[in-house]
C-alpha cells in the first residue's frame, strides 16, 4: 500500500521535491555530422540517423576520453559511409563550478537550447544543445542494491548518537523479493557515454531468440522509470527523456515515405563501433527504430504519449522543472501535440490508429479507436496542458488542446461505457436511423452483442469497451485502457468505481493465479484465425491474446487508491 501511495504521488504531483545527480551527465557537442552506417549482414544499404559518443579506454579505471572531430568527418571503417550523427562528449568531474562535495546533490548548469522549427528543420548548428553540463561524481556506486540500505543504516547510527534513543546498530529490514527485483532491474540498465539511459525490454540469458528485446522501449521503460523516481534515482529518467527527445527530430523513412514530424521511436539500441586507426577507441551510437524495422512495420502511436506522461511525473517527483521548461523540450511537446491534433477525415475526437500501434503491438483486431490509445491521449493532453509555457506561440495549441479534452472525455464516457443498463439499451436499438438526434448514432446491430458478455457482466459494475467504430463495438475488456482511464480521470468517479467493482467481481477471470490478463476473453477458433492471421505467438490465453501481464498491477493499485 505504501508503494501504491508513492506511485500515486508521482502521477498526481505530491512526490519529494529534491533531485540528485548521479555520476556525470553527458556533455553533448550537438553538431550534426554526416555519415552513413552500412550494416552488411543485418541492415544492408539502410540509412540510419543516430547519436554517437566516441570513447578511448585508458588504463585509469573509470576514466573516459572522448575524441572530438573537427570540421571533417570521422571514419569508422571502409564500409561506413556518411550519415548525420550527433556527437556527445562525456566527462566525469570531481567538482563543478558552484557545486562542492558537501552539497550532496549536484546543480544543473544548462545553457539555453537553440531553437528549432516544428518541422524538425535545424536553424543553427547547435540545435538541441544541452550546454556545458557537468555533475558531481559520487564516491559511492549508486547502482548497487545495498546503496539505499547503507544510507538508512548510517542515518539510524547518526540519530542514535544524537540521543534519539534508537539503537545505532539497528538494521533496516529489506524484503528479499524486493531486493532481488531491484537487482534484476539494475542488471537490465543500459548505459550510454557512461550514464544510465534506460532498461532493456527483456533480460533472459536462457533465451536464444533476442530479436529486439535487447533494446530500450519507450513504453516498457515507463514502469521502470516510475520505480526509479520512487527510489530517488532521477538521473536515469532525465537521461532517458532528453536522449529520446533528440531522437524525435531525426528523419524516418520507409519505402520513400516519411511520417509526420513529432513521432517518437518505439525503441532504440546503443551500438558500439571501433574507430578506424585506433584499436583502443570506440564510438557509441544510438540507433532508433520508428517502426521501419519493427515486426509488422507499425509506427508507435503510444511512445510520444508515454513520453509526455513520464516527463510530467519526473518534474513532479524530482522538483526539477528546468527540464520541461527547456526550449527543446517545449518544442518536442508541441511537435507531439500537433501530430496528434492534426485535422483529418475522422468525425470523432478519438485518435484513429492502425492495429499493433500500442502495447498490443501485433495484429489483434484493435485498429480504429482503441481504448488504450484514447486513455493515454487524454492523460498526455492533461500533462501537456500543465507543462506548456504560456506564450503567444502556444495560444492556438492550448485552445485546440482544451477543446479536444472536452470532446474526448464526453465521447469516451458516453459511447464506450457498457453495463447491464446500457446492454439492455443496445438490445432495443433501432437501426438505419438517419437524423441528427438518432439514439443509435453508430448504427450498432444488437445481434453483434457477444453471447459471453450477457453471462459475464455482473449486476454491479461495468467497463469501457475496447473499441468503437461505425457498426462495430469491441466488447472485450482491455485492462490497460480501463485502468488508465481510472488513473487519469477519463472515466467519471461512478464509472471508475464500477470498473473496480467489475475487476473484483471477475477476479478469477482477470487476475486468477498469475495477474493480470491484458484483455478478456481470448480470441479462439476461427475468430483467432481471422483476426490475428493465425498468429502462433498470440494463441488463445497467451501474450497479447488474454495473456498475463504482471506489470499492469501497479496501475490497478493506483486506481483503487483514487477511488
Amino acid at each position: 500500500m505504501a508503494t501504491s501511495d508513492a506511485v500515486l504521488q508521482v502521477l498526481s504531483g505530491a512526490g519529494p521535491r529534491s533531485f540528485s545527480s548521479d555520476l556525470c551527465f553527458n556533455n553533448l557537442d550537438l553538431a550534426f555530422r554526416s555519415k552513413h552506417i552500412n550494416y552488411v549482414k543485418k541492415r544492408a544499404s539502410r540509412h540510419m540517423k543516430m547519436f554517437k559518443c566516441s570513447s578511448v579506454q585508458q588504463n585509469c579505471i573509470g576514466k573516459h576520453w572522448f575524441k572530438r572531430s573537427g570540421d571533417g568527418d570521422l571514419s569508422v571503417n571502409a564500409t561506413i559511409k556518411r550519415l548525420q550523427l550527433l556527437r556527445c562528449k562525456c566527462q566525469k568531474a570531481e567538482r563543478v563550478s558552484g557545486v562542492t562535495a558537501e552539497g550532496g546533490n549536484g546543480t544543473w548548469f544548462v545553457d539555453s537550447a537553440k531553437t528549432l522549427n516544428l518541422n524538425g528543420a535545424v536553424n543553427t548548428p547547435g540545435v538541441l544543445e544541452l550546454g556545458d553540463t557537468q555533475q558531481l561524481m559520487r564516491e559511492k556506486e549508486v547502482l548497487t542494491s545495498n546503496g539505499s540500505a547503507n544510507k538508512e543504516e548510517e542515518s539510524l547510527a547518526t540519530n542514535g548518537a544524537a540521543g534519539t534513543g534508537r539503537d545505532a546498530s539497528r538494521k533496516v529490514s529489506v524484503d528479499p523479493t524486493e531486493e532481488e527485483a531491484w537487482e534484476l532491474l539494475r542488471d537490465s540498465v543500459v548505459h550510454y557515454c557512461g550514464s544510465p539511459i534506460g532498461t532493456i525490454a527483456a533480460n533472459d540469458p536462457t533465451s536464444s531468440s533476442v530479436l529486439n528485446y535487447d533494446q530500450v522501449f519507450i513504453r516498457d521503460f515507463i514502469p521502470s522509470g516510475i520505480a526509479f523516481l520512487l527510489k530517488g534515482e532521477y538521473d536515469i529518467v532525465r537521461n532517458f527523456l532528453l536522449h529520446t527527445l533528440q531522437l524525435q527530430s531525426w528523419e524516418k523513412t520507409m519505402d520513400c515515405h516519411s511520417p509526420g514530424p513529432g513521432l517518437m521511436p518505439a525503441s532504440f539500441k546503443v551500438r558500439t563501433f571501433p574507430l578506424d586507426g585506433d584499436d583502443s577507441a570506440t564510438e557509441e551510437v544510438l540507433d532508433p527504430d520508428f517502426g521501419e524495422a519493427a515486426i509488422g512495420r507499425v509506427a508507435p502511436v503510444d511512445s510520444g504519449l508515454w513520453w509526455i506522461i513520464l516527463l510530467r511525473a519526473y518534474g513532479k517527483c524530482s522538483g526539477d522543472l528546468s527540464v520541461q521548461e527547456r526550449i527543446d523540450v517545449q518544442t518536442g511537446i508541441k511537435m507531439i501535440l500537433r501530430l496528434c491534433l492534426a485535422d483529418g477525415f475522422d468525425m470523432f475526437p478519438t485518435l484513429l490508429v492502425t492495429d499493433g500501434s500500442c502495447m498490443i503491438d501485433r495484429r489483434m483486431g484493435i485498429h480504429g479507436h482503441p481504448l488504450e490509445i484514447q486513455a493515454l491521449f487524454y492523460s498526455a493532453l492533461l500533462c501537456a496542458k500543465e507543462m506548456l509555457a504560456p506564450e503567444d506561440g502556444s495560444a492556438d495549441l492550448l485552445r485546440a488542446l482544451n477543446n479536444r479534452l472536452v470532446a474526448l472525455s464526453f465521447h469516451i464516457r458516453e459511447y464506450y461505457w457498457i453495463d447491464l443498463r446500457k446492454l439492455n439499451e443496445i438490445y432495443r436499438y433501432k437501426t438505419e436511423e438517419y437524423s441528427y438526434d438518432a439514439v443509435n448514432k453508430f448504427n450498432i446491430y444488437p445481434d453483434q452483442v457477444s453471447p459471453w458478455l450477457v453471462e459475464w457482466m455482473p449486476n454491479q459494475g461495468g467497463y469501457l469497451i475496447g473499441n468503437l467504430q461505425p457498426a462495430h463495438m469491441d466488447f472485450r475488456f482491455f485492462s490497460l485502457g480501463n485502468i488508465w482511464s481510472v488513473v487519469s480521470g477519463l472515466a467519471t468517479r461512478d464509472q471508475s468505481n464500477a470498473i473496480l467493482d467489475l475487476i473484483e467481481a471477475k477476479w478469477s477471470d482477470l487476475v486468477a493465479d498469475m495477474p493480470l490478463k491484458i484483455c478478456y476473453p481470448a480470441l479462439e477458433g476461427q475468430e483467432w484465425q481471422i483476426i490475428t492471421g493465425s498468429d502462433p505467438k498470440n494463441t488463445p490465453w497467451s501474450y497479447h491474446n488474454a495473456g498475463s501481464w504482471p506489470t499492469l498491477l501497479w496501475q490497478v493499485s493506483d486506481g483503487g487508491i483514487l477511488c
